[in-house]
């Protein structure tokens, strides 16, 4: 394996790093309110996004609550997706079986292998994933939170040109 044909070709570098404080708040919130005015659902922070990487890669903070969440297995056909645990216990599927993962684990999952995650553990937890190259999944995380927030029912048609619309195909 050899390093990459050059991106940057200019002599002398560059000023254009994009620093984002630990303390900075959500980018999305992707839940509901509750009844007393709390909320319940996951906190997702856009640290490095295909847009402010040059497609280079998607970066995101996963802040789950204690309630259960998260996708039913699927595959991605463009982008490879990792997993690397923070905080709590997060179940992952790598398409063999479901693992309860701990602070430090990871998980990579090329093209095209089946994958899920979820926290059943009822207490919150957080992990990072990371989207390569660099793929517009906002757009789907907004949606997502769009119908979570509204309560708004997807009819199956629907939910298939959603998923086809953000390369995530379920099994």
């Amino acid at each position: 394996m050899s390093y990459p044909d050059p991106r940057y070709l200019g002599a002398d570098g560059e000023h254009s790093a994009v620093y984002r404080a630990a303390d900075a708040g959500p980018d999305l919130l992707l839940g509901r309110q509750d009844a007393d005015g709390g909320f319940q659902g996951t906190k997702v922070h856009y640290l490095g996004t295909g847009g402010s990487t040059n497609g280079a890669f998607g970066l995101y903070r996963w802040e789950m609550g204690p309630e259960p969440s998260g996708p039913s297995p699927h595959f991605h056909r463009t982008i490879t997706e990792s997993f690397y645990v923070l905080t709590g216990t997060i179940r992952l599927y790598d398409g063999d079986g479901w693992k309860d993962t701990a602070p430090g684990d990871f998980l990579f999952v090329p093209e095209g292998g089946v994958h899920a995650f979820r926290n059943e553990s009822g207490e919150p937890a957080s992990m990072l994933l990371l989207f390569t190259p660099g793929a517009p999944r906002e757009g789907y995380f907004e949606e997502l939170a769009e119908i979570a927030s509204t309560g708004r029912t997807l009819s199956d048609e629907e939910w298939t040109d959603l998923y086809l619309r953000h390369d995530q195909y379920m099994v």
